[in-house]
């Protein structure tokens, strides 16, 4: 016998958001973690306000929702709010109840300027680390770097002196590092990952992996050029084993080793 579709919805819901999210899903082990993390960073937070004025939106909330946008590789700001707003497992790892309003794309904005002046989301990280030292070893590590394309158009890439008029028509023409930036983007560098590959306004990020677990024990980002891989992979390991005489091994691919001939892309 076939069905009737409901034409109206239901006026109450009995179901929690807990309800609603199964008991073996990988982002509940992650929620408890940041809990605990966020818990240790409470005094850092009550640094980064003032104590009066209006109630800011919980930096735990902003927090928790920064980790969703890079997990799921949510693309902007405005599209996370939309997903805050009808995604009930986001609402439930954020720690929004099913009534409570989502805020504005601006928070994110001005609430991430406040987190790493604070040094937060460096705090954060090296809590996480705490939590997984037992499985970390602390001999044996890879270090590798990635390209992180800049938020900035190509034609935004400009001479420094202006003299390019808008600087749309850039077809054909040299552009470098030396005489040109982004006026979106004054750090970021016109940079490409090997010979042959197509330039992008870019950073770099830096990872150092033990290579036990596979688990990144450190991580920084560095403007964009040739020699960034091994200036950042020696700052890192050097950080590592500040006041350790063990000896550690260290593996990288070319671009982190030294070059004795060509000059690195980017430069």
């Amino acid at each position: 016998m076939r069905g009737d579709e409901r034409l109206q919805g239901g006026m109450f819901s009995y179901v929690t958001l807990e309800q609603r999210v199964p008991q073996d899903h990988p982002l509940r082990e992650i929620r408890r973690l940041t809990d605990v993390v966020l818990a240790s960073l409470s005094g850092a937070f009550d640094e980064m306000y003032s104590a009066s004025g209006r109630p800011s939106i919980a930096p735990e909330y902003v927090l928790r929702a920064l980790l969703l946008q890079a997990f799921y590789s949510v693309r902007s700001e405005r599209q996370l709010v939309e997903q805050l707003d009808y995604n009930l497992l986001f609402r439930w790892f954020v720690g929004l109840g099913m009534d409570d309003a989502v805020w504005n794309h601006a928070v994110f904005s001005k609430n991430r300027d406040r987190l790493l002046t604070s040094e937060v989301a460096q705090q954060f990280f090296a809590e996480v680390n705490k939590q997984a030292k037992r499985f970390m070893s602390d001999e044996h590590f890879t270090v590798d770097g990635t390209l992180i394309q800049a938020w900035a158009s190509q034609k935004s890439f400009r001479k420094k002196d202006g003299s390019d008029g808008d600087g749309t028509n850039f077809h054909g023409r040299q552009r470098t590092n030396e005489t040109h930036e982004s006026t979106t983007d004054p750090d970021a560098r016109l940079y490409k990952k090997s010979y042959g590959k197509e330039s992008h306004l870019a950073y770099l990020g830096h990872a150092l992996v033990e290579n036990r677990n596979g688990l990144i024990a450190a991580a920084m980002a560095t403007q964009a050029d040739g020699y960034a891989e091994r200036e950042a992979a020696l700052l890192l390991l050097d950080a590592k084993q500040k006041g350790s005489s063990r000896r550690i091994t260290v593996g990288a691919d070319k671009a982190t080793t030294p070059r004795t001939s060509s000059p690195p892309p980017g430069r």
